[in-house]
């Protein structure tokens, strides 16, 4: 299984935590129940391992594609008034990840990134419909080739407190490639242009980097 590059630290900062811990139940608790307690840690610890896979995932696409970003659970598609860049309406496609989900964040369109910014906020649960505005999170905007602006969002979660944003300006964005990662769960929100046809409900399960969820016009 591949791991992803920012669990490193962690995986290694979690392994001689519990081993530790491990090296001085069984020293003071008798055998028997000191692998009672010692297994919980350890289970916790495959856990995190789980968490910080990376597969790897290759999928066509054509300039109108939008692929899903990230793998989780669409909980909101409406129209709405985006006020940070494209200052005006658009259809907000919302995909909530658990912990349980692979936290990669992939480009949803190919073209250039434009705009990437930075906001320090709450830590709202990332199902809450101020969380978009209101919890620390990323802003990129990707003009694809035909010259329309897609907007996305990594937002922290109240368990999620850790966001990596990978992209910056001018970059070349293709759908399906990485651009950052959040830490134990969040949310990521596109912002479309009004018009573009949805190819998913609330409710579905996305694929990220493989899986097409809408098409612009």
């Amino acid at each position: 299984m591949k791991l992803h590059k920012e669990g490193r630290f962690i995986l290694a900062g979690f392994f001689l935590v519990f081993l530790i811990i491990s090296v001085v139940i069984y020293a003071y608790v008798p055998a028997y129940y000191s692998y009672i307690l010692i297994l919980p840690f350890w289970i916790l610890y495959c856990f995190i391992v789980w968490f910080f896979r990376n597969p790897d995932r290759f999928g066509e696409s054509s300039p109108y594609d939008v692929i899903a970003p990230v793998d989780g659970k669409v909980v909101v598609v409406e129209e709405v008034e985006e006020k940070e860049f494209i200052k005006g309406k658009c259809i907000q496609l919302s995909i909530f990840m658990s912990p349980l989900n692979v936290h990669v964040n992939r480009y949803p369109v190919s073209g250039k990134v434009v705009y990437t910014k930075y906001h320090p906020g709450k830590y709202l649960v990332a199902f809450h419909p101020k969380s978009s505005e209101l919890n620390e999170r990323t802003t990129v905007v990707v003009e694809t080739e035909n010259k329309q602006n897609v907007l996305f969002r990594q937002i922290a979660g109240a368990v999620a407190r850790r966001i990596v944003l990978y992209a910056q300006k001018d970059d070349d964005a293709k759908a399906g490639v990485e651009y950052g990662f959040i830490k134990f769960g969040s949310r990521l929100d596109i912002f479309l242009p009004l018009g573009t046809e949805i190819l998913v409900k609330i409710g579905d399960k996305t694929k990220g980097g493989i899986q097409k969820i809408a098409e612009l016009k």
